[in-house]
Protein backbone atom coordinates (compact mmCIF):
# COMPACT_ATOMS: atom_id res chain seq x y z
CA UNK A 1 0.00 0.00 0.00
CA UNK A 2 1.37 3.54 -1.12
CA UNK A 3 1.85 5.81 1.52
CA UNK A 4 -0.77 8.12 -0.41
CA UNK A 5 -2.90 5.93 0.20
CA UNK A 6 -3.23 6.04 3.75
CA UNK A 7 -5.40 9.13 5.91
CA UNK A 8 -2.88 11.15 7.41
CA UNK A 9 -4.45 11.66 10.47
CA UNK A 10 -6.28 8.17 10.37
CA UNK A 11 -3.80 5.66 9.75
CA UNK A 12 -5.32 3.68 6.99
CA UNK A 13 -6.72 3.63 3.47
CA UNK A 14 -8.27 2.08 0.79
CA UNK A 15 -6.94 -1.22 0.70
CA UNK A 16 -6.81 -1.93 4.49
CA UNK A 17 -10.77 -2.03 4.01
CA UNK A 18 -10.81 -5.36 1.61
CA UNK A 19 -13.11 -6.05 -1.37
CA UNK A 20 -16.14 -5.11 0.96
CA UNK A 21 -15.44 -1.49 1.29
CA UNK A 22 -17.71 -0.59 4.13
CA UNK A 23 -20.08 2.31 3.64
CA UNK A 24 -21.07 2.48 7.05
CA UNK A 25 -19.44 3.72 10.53
CA UNK A 26 -19.47 4.21 14.31
CA UNK A 27 -18.31 7.01 15.45
CA UNK A 28 -17.37 7.35 19.33
CA UNK A 29 -15.36 10.25 21.08
CA UNK A 30 -13.65 7.82 23.34
CA UNK A 31 -10.91 5.28 22.10
CA UNK A 32 -12.39 2.80 25.04
CA UNK A 33 -15.89 2.98 23.56
CA UNK A 34 -14.55 2.06 20.31
CA UNK A 35 -12.39 -0.52 21.43
CA UNK A 36 -15.49 -1.87 23.84
CA UNK A 37 -17.97 -1.61 20.60
CA UNK A 38 -15.37 -3.76 18.58
CA UNK A 39 -13.37 -6.19 21.02
CA UNK A 40 -15.97 -7.00 23.31
CA UNK A 41 -19.85 -7.12 22.22
CA UNK A 42 -21.57 -9.79 21.40
CA UNK A 43 -22.73 -10.06 17.97
CA UNK A 44 -19.54 -7.63 16.66
CA UNK A 45 -16.94 -9.75 14.72
CA UNK A 46 -13.30 -7.72 14.67
CA UNK A 47 -11.61 -8.59 11.78
CA UNK A 48 -8.70 -6.47 11.75
CA UNK A 49 -7.38 -3.18 13.98
CA UNK A 50 -7.05 -0.51 11.33
CA UNK A 51 -5.15 2.07 13.09
CA UNK A 52 -4.79 3.28 16.89
CA UNK A 53 -2.59 6.65 15.58
CA UNK A 54 -3.06 9.78 17.38
CA UNK A 55 -5.38 7.91 19.93
CA UNK A 56 -7.89 7.85 17.13
CA UNK A 57 -8.68 3.66 17.70
CA UNK A 58 -10.28 2.20 14.36
CA UNK A 59 -11.75 -1.23 13.65
CA UNK A 60 -12.91 -2.77 11.07
CA UNK A 61 -16.00 -4.85 12.28
CA UNK A 62 -18.40 -7.33 11.05
CA UNK A 63 -21.70 -6.96 12.26
CA UNK A 64 -24.71 -9.49 13.22
CA UNK A 65 -26.09 -9.90 9.49
CA UNK A 66 -22.85 -9.93 7.90
CA UNK A 67 -22.58 -6.46 7.08
CA UNK A 68 -19.30 -4.68 7.24
CA UNK A 69 -18.52 -1.41 9.14
CA UNK A 70 -15.70 0.72 10.22
CA UNK A 71 -15.72 1.30 14.30
CA UNK A 72 -13.72 4.63 14.84
CA UNK A 73 -12.71 7.13 17.71
CA UNK A 74 -13.83 10.82 16.45
CA UNK A 75 -12.05 12.43 19.63
CA UNK A 76 -12.93 15.02 21.71
CA UNK A 77 -14.76 17.81 20.24
CA UNK A 78 -15.85 19.11 16.58
CA UNK A 79 -12.33 19.92 15.76
CA UNK A 80 -11.17 16.38 16.01
CA UNK A 81 -14.30 14.88 14.73
CA UNK A 82 -14.44 17.31 11.37
CA UNK A 83 -10.99 15.49 10.43
CA UNK A 84 -12.12 11.99 11.05
CA UNK A 85 -15.54 12.40 9.59
CA UNK A 86 -13.76 14.24 6.83
CA UNK A 87 -11.24 11.32 6.00
CA UNK A 88 -13.99 8.70 6.20
CA UNK A 89 -16.13 10.41 3.52
CA UNK A 90 -13.29 10.38 1.48
CA UNK A 91 -12.92 6.70 1.90
CA UNK A 92 -16.61 6.39 0.53
CA UNK A 93 -18.32 6.07 4.19
CA UNK A 94 -21.95 6.99 3.33
CA UNK A 95 -23.83 6.46 6.97
CA UNK A 96 -22.32 8.25 10.26
CA UNK A 97 -23.97 7.29 13.60
CA UNK A 98 -22.55 8.88 16.35
CA UNK A 99 -21.89 6.74 19.68
CA UNK A 100 -21.70 9.33 22.36
CA UNK A 101 -22.48 10.58 26.02
CA UNK A 102 -23.98 13.99 27.46
CA UNK A 103 -25.58 15.84 30.18
CA UNK A 104 -29.19 16.11 30.68
CA UNK A 105 -30.98 19.47 30.41
CA UNK A 106 -34.89 18.15 30.96
CA UNK A 107 -35.87 16.93 34.37
CA UNK A 108 -37.66 13.87 32.57
CA UNK A 109 -34.08 13.34 30.77
CA UNK A 110 -32.43 10.91 33.63
CA UNK A 111 -29.41 9.46 33.60
CA UNK A 112 -29.31 5.94 31.56
CA UNK A 113 -31.66 6.33 29.25
CA UNK A 114 -30.47 8.21 25.61
CA UNK A 115 -31.05 10.85 23.73
CA UNK A 116 -31.76 10.56 19.96
CA UNK A 117 -30.77 14.02 18.46
CA UNK A 118 -33.16 14.89 15.62
CA UNK A 119 -31.10 18.32 14.92
CA UNK A 120 -28.49 20.32 16.98
CA UNK A 121 -28.40 24.10 18.30
CA UNK A 122 -24.75 24.38 16.43
CA UNK A 123 -22.61 26.54 18.75
CA UNK A 124 -19.22 25.19 17.10
CA UNK A 125 -16.48 27.44 15.27
CA UNK A 126 -15.56 24.32 13.21
CA UNK A 127 -19.21 23.57 12.01
CA UNK A 128 -18.48 27.81 10.73
CA UNK A 129 -15.86 26.26 8.82
CA UNK A 130 -18.42 23.64 6.52
CA UNK A 131 -21.20 25.97 6.29
CA UNK A 132 -23.15 29.00 7.77
CA UNK A 133 -24.33 29.64 11.27
CA UNK A 134 -27.83 29.50 9.16
CA UNK A 135 -27.11 26.44 7.68
CA UNK A 136 -29.10 23.86 9.73
CA UNK A 137 -27.66 21.23 11.75
CA UNK A 138 -29.93 18.11 10.84
CA UNK A 139 -30.14 14.80 11.35
CA UNK A 140 -30.81 12.52 8.48
CA UNK A 141 -34.27 11.34 9.13
CA UNK A 142 -34.07 7.64 8.43
CA UNK A 143 -31.40 6.83 10.38
CA UNK A 144 -32.74 8.95 13.09
CA UNK A 145 -35.93 6.78 12.90
CA UNK A 146 -33.94 3.40 12.74
CA UNK A 147 -32.48 4.77 16.38
CA UNK A 148 -35.97 5.43 17.85
CA UNK A 149 -37.09 1.72 16.41
CA UNK A 150 -34.12 -0.10 17.83
CA UNK A 151 -34.59 1.84 21.17
CA UNK A 152 -38.03 0.66 21.15
CA UNK A 153 -36.99 -3.16 20.28
CA UNK A 154 -34.47 -2.99 22.82
CA UNK A 155 -36.99 -1.93 25.61
CA UNK A 156 -34.25 1.41 26.54
CA UNK A 157 -35.65 4.00 27.84
CA UNK A 158 -35.27 7.17 25.01
CA UNK A 159 -35.81 10.74 24.00
CA UNK A 160 -36.09 12.50 20.94
CA UNK A 161 -35.30 16.18 20.55
CA UNK A 162 -32.83 18.83 19.70
CA UNK A 163 -29.34 18.62 21.00
CA UNK A 164 -27.16 21.66 22.61
CA UNK A 165 -23.42 21.28 20.66
CA UNK A 166 -21.10 23.19 21.88
CA UNK A 167 -17.13 23.58 21.79
CA UNK A 168 -16.06 23.37 25.77
CA UNK A 169 -17.29 21.10 28.51
CA UNK A 170 -16.49 23.89 30.73
CA UNK A 171 -17.32 27.30 30.16
CA UNK A 172 -19.77 25.97 27.60
CA UNK A 173 -21.73 24.27 29.63
CA UNK A 174 -22.46 26.63 32.41
CA UNK A 175 -19.89 24.28 34.73
CA UNK A 176 -18.44 26.88 37.45
CA UNK A 177 -18.50 24.37 40.67
CA UNK A 178 -15.98 22.13 38.96
CA UNK A 179 -14.22 24.24 36.97
CA UNK A 180 -10.55 25.76 37.39
CA UNK A 181 -12.39 29.03 36.05
CA UNK A 182 -15.55 29.82 37.95
CA UNK A 183 -15.82 33.60 35.93
CA UNK A 184 -18.15 32.85 33.29
CA UNK A 185 -18.56 35.12 30.26
CA UNK A 186 -21.66 37.40 30.26
CA UNK A 187 -23.68 35.64 27.57
CA UNK A 188 -23.22 32.20 29.00
CA UNK A 189 -24.53 33.22 32.50
CA UNK A 190 -28.08 31.22 32.53
CA UNK A 191 -27.28 29.65 29.58
CA UNK A 192 -28.44 26.12 30.83
CA UNK A 193 -32.00 27.85 32.27
CA UNK A 194 -32.15 29.72 28.33
CA UNK A 195 -32.00 26.24 26.79
CA UNK A 196 -33.74 24.44 29.16
CA UNK A 197 -36.95 26.97 28.07
CA UNK A 198 -36.24 26.34 24.74
CA UNK A 199 -36.73 22.78 24.89
CA UNK A 200 -33.45 21.21 24.37
CA UNK A 201 -32.75 17.81 25.79
CA UNK A 202 -29.07 17.67 26.42
CA UNK A 203 -25.48 18.71 26.11
CA UNK A 204 -22.76 17.40 23.97
CA UNK A 205 -19.79 18.30 21.49
CA UNK A 206 -19.48 16.97 18.09
CA UNK A 207 -23.37 16.82 17.02
CA UNK A 208 -24.13 19.77 15.70
CA UNK A 209 -20.76 19.38 13.61
CA UNK A 210 -21.40 15.81 12.31
CA UNK A 211 -25.09 17.38 10.92
CA UNK A 212 -23.87 20.39 8.88
CA UNK A 213 -20.57 18.15 7.13
CA UNK A 214 -23.20 15.41 6.52
CA UNK A 215 -26.06 17.99 5.08
CA UNK A 216 -22.90 19.84 2.59
CA UNK A 217 -21.04 16.26 1.92
CA UNK A 218 -23.92 14.31 0.83
CA UNK A 219 -23.98 11.50 3.56
CA UNK A 220 -26.61 10.38 6.36
CA UNK A 221 -25.53 11.50 9.86
CA UNK A 222 -26.89 10.53 13.18
CA UNK A 223 -26.47 10.28 16.40
CA UNK A 224 -27.54 8.86 19.98
CA UNK A 225 -26.16 9.89 23.45
CA UNK A 226 -26.37 8.30 27.00
CA UNK A 227 -27.25 10.07 29.33
CA UNK A 228 -24.25 10.57 32.49
CA UNK A 229 -24.83 13.67 33.69
CA UNK A 230 -28.10 15.43 35.53
CA UNK A 231 -27.16 18.85 34.46
CA UNK A 232 -30.53 20.00 36.26
CA UNK A 233 -29.35 18.98 39.67
CA UNK A 234 -25.46 18.87 39.39
CA UNK A 235 -22.30 18.97 37.61
CA UNK A 236 -21.05 15.82 38.12
CA UNK A 237 -20.52 12.45 35.86
CA UNK A 238 -23.05 9.23 37.78
CA UNK A 239 -20.00 6.97 36.75
CA UNK A 240 -21.72 4.20 38.51
CA UNK A 241 -24.16 4.37 35.42
CA UNK A 242 -21.45 5.15 32.68
CA UNK A 243 -20.79 1.04 31.57
CA UNK A 244 -24.69 0.31 31.46
CA UNK A 245 -25.70 3.44 29.67
CA UNK A 246 -22.83 3.33 27.04
CA UNK A 247 -23.47 -0.05 26.94
CA UNK A 248 -27.06 0.49 25.84
CA UNK A 249 -25.85 3.34 23.06
CA UNK A 250 -24.04 0.71 21.50
CA UNK A 251 -26.71 -1.97 21.41
CA UNK A 252 -29.24 0.64 20.00
CA UNK A 253 -26.61 1.85 17.37
CA UNK A 254 -25.40 -1.60 16.24
CA UNK A 255 -29.33 -2.89 16.09
CA UNK A 256 -29.91 0.10 13.89
CA UNK A 257 -26.70 -0.25 11.77
CA UNK A 258 -27.98 -4.29 10.75
CA UNK A 259 -31.56 -2.75 10.08
CA UNK A 260 -30.92 -0.42 7.49
CA UNK A 261 -32.52 -0.81 4.44
CA UNK A 262 -29.78 -1.06 1.57
CA UNK A 263 -32.17 1.81 -0.12
CA UNK A 264 -31.17 4.37 2.46
CA UNK A 265 -27.49 4.57 0.40
CA UNK A 266 -29.58 5.86 -2.79
CA UNK A 267 -28.71 9.43 -3.37
CA UNK A 268 -32.28 10.63 -2.29
CA UNK A 269 -31.53 9.55 1.03
CA UNK A 270 -28.61 11.16 1.87
CA UNK A 271 -29.12 14.70 2.02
Amino acid sequence: MGETDVKYHLGFGPRDLGDSQPQLALLCGAPERTRAMALETVGVRCEKELSTRRGLNSYLVTLGNGRQAIAATSGMGAPSLSIVVNELFSLGIRQMIRVGTCGSLQDDVEVGSLVISRAALCRQGAAADIAPVEYPAAANPFLTLALVEAARELDIPWHLGVTASVDTFYEGQERTLSSANPHLLRHLQGINDEYRHLNILNYEMEAGTLFKMAGVYGFAGACVCAVLADRTSSESVVLARKKAAEDNAIRVALKTAESLDPQFLEPAYLR
